[in-house]
């Protein structure tokens, strides 16, 4: 029974280990963030209030009920009958309701459903900047990890040449200043090792932090990467119009402004309500009552003026922030067309380094040490083609994170992550 026990628990073991160390991939990231963050929460949170503040908005003025003593004297001897006099005084039930107008409540309903909605834009706004940063995080560790390997790969090279040159300066057939060279430049990749599984280790602990996750837990990426194609999209103002949750949001803020002009233009209508009293007399006197229809009307010279005001208030607002979406569309249209540029730009030169710039030098550094091997090359000839190589393949990542860069800020800028 021990026996089974200790199978399952080591099965368990395994697979909690498994996985620990399964890859997850960029979408796999993103999802979560989107799921997981605290600022979700916190948005859904400030949304529900609002909509729960909605509910109330069809409500009515509280009725006023009154109870007391109506037209009663102070002397106490004149509230009682005297002979064929009556008493004096009376104790009053008074009850009083106001109507709404009912083309006011529907503006109020209207205007209160509509305070939410820009909350929801700006949440996913929020949302696209965290997306934006954990996109920037995962690129800058793929790249990472390709520099980790080349560095690794340079290790064995200079490791190579070193032992080699050794071996050639007891026999006197190198130069010294070369071998010097090469071990500096083999501290130094080492010490660039170093420094990139550090910086790995950054990227790790921010991007579970992005995912709500203990910061210090195990992760490891996909580094599979497939650059996207913007050739096809259009960046007008009416594409931001569709995309983009800021302008969406100013979409709402007009909106809203709107509604809040009808609210004020109802608030100027009059409205109606009923009061109702009745008085039980003292010292003999019959029952009274007194029932009265009100009306309120704000509409007067002296009781307009406020909403009026707010009424001249709001178009002009809701002008300033439709000037204020036409100019933002206008500059994000400018932005992406200048970033799309650099990004193709970043690709070709990419291109151009796979296929003919690294190599040729690969090629170049292969003869060298060939060359060599076989006594007729120098050390600081084999040297120096390595350096070559070393140098553009750094140009290369330089590129490659520039070009990783500008997507994730080209896919910020027109919301990818909202696209359908």
């Amino acid at each position: 029974m021990k026996k089974i026990y200790s199978i399952i628990a080591l099965y368990l073991l395994v697979i909690s280990v498994q996985a620990q160390k399964q890859k997850m991939s960029l979408n796999n990231i993103l999802d979560s963030i989107r799921l997981r963050h605290p600022v979700v929460k916190m948005y859904d949170s400030e949304i529900r209030s609002m909509d729960e503040a909605a509910k109330g908005a069809r409500s009515w003025m509280s009725p006023q009920i009154g109870f007391g003593q109506y037209m009663t004297p102070y002397n106490v001897n004149l509230w009682q009958k005297r002979g064929e006099m009556q008493g004096m005084g009376s104790v009053m039930l008074s009850a009083e309701q106001m109507f709404p107008n009912k083309k006011k409540l529907d503006a109020n309903e209207a205007y209160m459903n509509a305070m939410s909605a820009t909350e929801k834009e700006m949440k996913e706004a929020k949302i696209n900047d965290l997306v934006s940063n954990a996109k920037q995080l995962y690129f800058e560790w793929i790249i990472l990890d390709k520099k980790l390997k080349v560095v690794k790969e340079n290790e064995k090279l200079l490791e190579f040449m070193i032992r080699n040159a050794e071996l050639r300066y007891k026999n006197g057939l190198d130069k010294i200043s070369a071998y010097y060279k090469t071990k500096a430049a083999l501290g130094n990749s080492k010490n660039m090792q170093l420094m990139y599984e550090n910086d790995i280790r950054e990227k790790r602990i921010r991007l579970n932090s992005l995912m709500n996750r203990d910061p210090m837990s195990s992760l490891e990426i996909d580094s599979a990467y497939q650059f996207n194609d913007y050739s096809d999209l259009l960046f007008d103002k009416d594409f931001f119009y569709q995309n983009r949750s800021d302008l969406k949001a100013l979409d709402n803020e007009i909106n809203k402004s709107q509604l809040k002009q009808e609210l004020e233009k109802q608030s100027l209508k009059p409205e109606f309500g009923v009061k109702f009293d009745n008085a039980i007399g003292f010292g003999g006197q019959p029952m009274q009552y007194s029932a009265m229809v009100m009306v309120k009307l704000p509409m007067a010279k002296w009781s307009s003026k406020m909403n009026k005001a707010n009424i001249e208030s709001l178009k002009w607002k809701e002008d300033a922030l439709q000037g204020q979406k036409e100019m933002m569309a206008n500059e994000y249209s400018g932005m992406a067309y200048g970033m799309r540029n650099e990004f193709e730009l970043n690709q070709n030169q990419l291109k151009l380094y796979e296929l003919e710039i690294i190599p040729a030098l690969q090629n170049n550094y292969r003869s060298m040490q060939t060359g060599y091997e076989q006594n007729t090359e120098e050390l600081f000839m084999l040297y120096d083609a390595w350096e070559k190589l070393n140098m553009t393949q750094i140009e290369y990542f330089d590129i490659l994170s520039k070009a990783f860069s500008m997507q994730v800020a080209l896919d910020q800028l027109i919301q990818k992550n909202q696209m359908k």
